[in-house]
């Protein structure tokens, strides 16, 4: 059974159309990434899941039932824009939302202070938040959206504010956290991050899904054939190779873009003996790069 079912949603807000017929299935143990460019319809989107928003039509269904206030204590949501309450002590806010998601006053000062040990923030326990840098901030956040142990966790651009060690950090989290069966969204404008971490992925551009699947079926089906290849010789060589698309020669490296259909295997045959080759690496395109190619494509036909 699939932990979240969106099918068809539609939200629209003085006749723009934010989110247009936007369908995905979120599973269990599995990092889903909902991505876009700013704007494009991700946080609306997240708050229709929520039920912050409701559609004006289309279904959200979580754990097989239709989404509703009384499911929310087994969702974890991080939202991009941050709801603390700066004159309240770190410690205290934690205890007061993990009371919120249903937890006993007990349970949620253990919760907290075991995940403020594991986040290297516990000696700000008795610090109001406004008192902590904005990465600080961002990992009470963090621990606000995990402390209740939700099945279903929902994160509006998590790595907002943190610096590469905390990054590196939460990511490891998530990871653990995909590890032990939970469903993570993961919604970001951060391609490069998601290509990391995500082993699903729906792209949006201006409110309709242009992409949606694996990650890797995606780049084996949009991905460019890329090869880098180091050298030493004559480059021009690149020029007089009938299988090569386009190239981007930059004296002692380039960059070939292989026609459809051709193997790696085959430009390799035409340089040996005309260059020497210290390095030659297939590569697929990133998800930046195919996201790109689709929106731009989009583009040229409207």
């Amino acid at each position: 059974m699939a932990v979240l079912q969106v099918e068809q949603v539609s939200k629209s807000f003085n006749g723009f159309k934010a989110v247009d017929q936007v369908s995905f299935t979120v599973e269990k143990d599995h990092i889903y990434g909902l991505l876009g460019p700013n704007g494009a319809g991700k946080t609306t989107t997240i708050r229709m899941v929520m039920n912050i928003l409701v559609p004006d039509s289309g279904s959200v269904a979580l754990f097989g039932q239709p989404m509703s206030d009384q499911l929310k204590d087994r969702i974890g949501y991080l939202p991009e824009e941050r709801g603390l309450f700066p004159k309240m002590k770190c410690l205290d806010e934690l205890i007061f939302f993990g009371e919120l998601h249903g937890m006993t006053k007990s349970d949620a000062r253990n919760s907290a202070l075991s995940w403020m040990e594991k986040l290297d923030i516990v000696s700000s326990a008795d610090q109001k938040i406004e008192e902590l840098s904005k990465g600080m901030q961002q990992k009470i956040q963090f621990i606000a959206t995990i402390l209740h142990d939700p099945e279903l966790i929902i994160l509006d651009e998590p790595f907002s504010g943190l610096d590469p060690v905390n990054v590196n950090l939460i990511k490891d989290i998530l990871l653990e956290f995909r590890q032990s069966g939970k469903a993570i969204i993961f919604s970001t404008h951060m391609m490069e991050a998601a290509e990391k971490l995500c082993d699903q992925i729906l792209m949006i551009n201006r409110g309709k899904k242009v992409l949606d699947g694996g990650l890797s079926a995606i780049q084996d089906t949009y991905g460019k054939n890329n090869v880098v290849i180091e050298y030493e010789g004559d480059g021009r060589i690149f020029d007089q190779i009938p299988i090569i698309r386009s190239c981007n020669d930059y004296g002692n490296m380039a960059e070939v873009e292989l026609r459809d259909g051709v193997e790696p295997d085959e430009l390799l045959k035409h340089l040996i003996g005309k260059v020497k080759i210290r390095k030659f690496e297939t590569q697929r395109s990133s998800l930046n790069d195919i996201f790109l190619q689709l929106v731009q494509g989009d583009q040229t036909h409207e």
